[in-house]
């Protein structure tokens, strides 16, 4: 993985960086040849840039966008760990390699740990938030709330003009 530095900011992508990040974050299967067209640069040009970006850790990755649902899982959660005196690396982790954990998340607060959970079933839901994450050494207790719907907003990135 690619370090970055405190420098790296989005003050220091230029407008054609930021329009190189937006149109990949909109399609990351653009060829260097179609993204060079849309932000009006030399393909070169473009491969050059957009390999900048992999390297400084702007761009960590391509890949494809998936719908759960499709995938059968059918119910999600946000699952609120409270851990003990433990590594929060190790437990998030062991959390993140949970069938059906999502990602883990430390947060600020009175809690340490947001867990993205989906699941075929409730059952499988319940079972993995009981049997596989309430129950790991380190977890002090667990809080989930089911999602009943979600609107996906804007990916950083997808909008250039808003990183002055």
């Amino acid at each position: 993985m690619t370090q970055h530095s405190a420098s790296d900011t989005p003050s220091d992508l230029d407008r054609i960086d930021r329009q190189i990040v937006a149109e990949l974050s909109r399609d990351a299967r653009l060829s260097m040849r179609a993204l060079a067209v849309q932000v009006h640069i030399s393909r070169t040009a473009a491969h050059t840039r957009v390999q900048r970006l992999v390297s400084r850790g702007v761009i960590t990755g391509f890949g494809a966008q998936t719908d759960p649902k499709s995938l059968g899982l059918h119910v999600s959660a946000l699952v609120i760990v409270k851990i003990g005196n433990v590594s929060w690396g190790d437990i998030a982790a062991r959390l993140a390699a949970l069938p059906y954990v999502e990602k883990a998340q430390a947060v600020s607060g009175d809690i340490d740990i947001i867990l993205t959970v989906n699941a075929p079933s409730h059952e499988l839901l319940s079972q993995a938030i009981l049997r596989d994450i309430h129950i790991m050494p380190g977890v002090v207790s667990t809080r989930s709330h089911l999602i009943l719907e979600e609107i996906v907003g804007r990916q950083p990135g997808t909008v250039p003009d808003v990183w002055r």
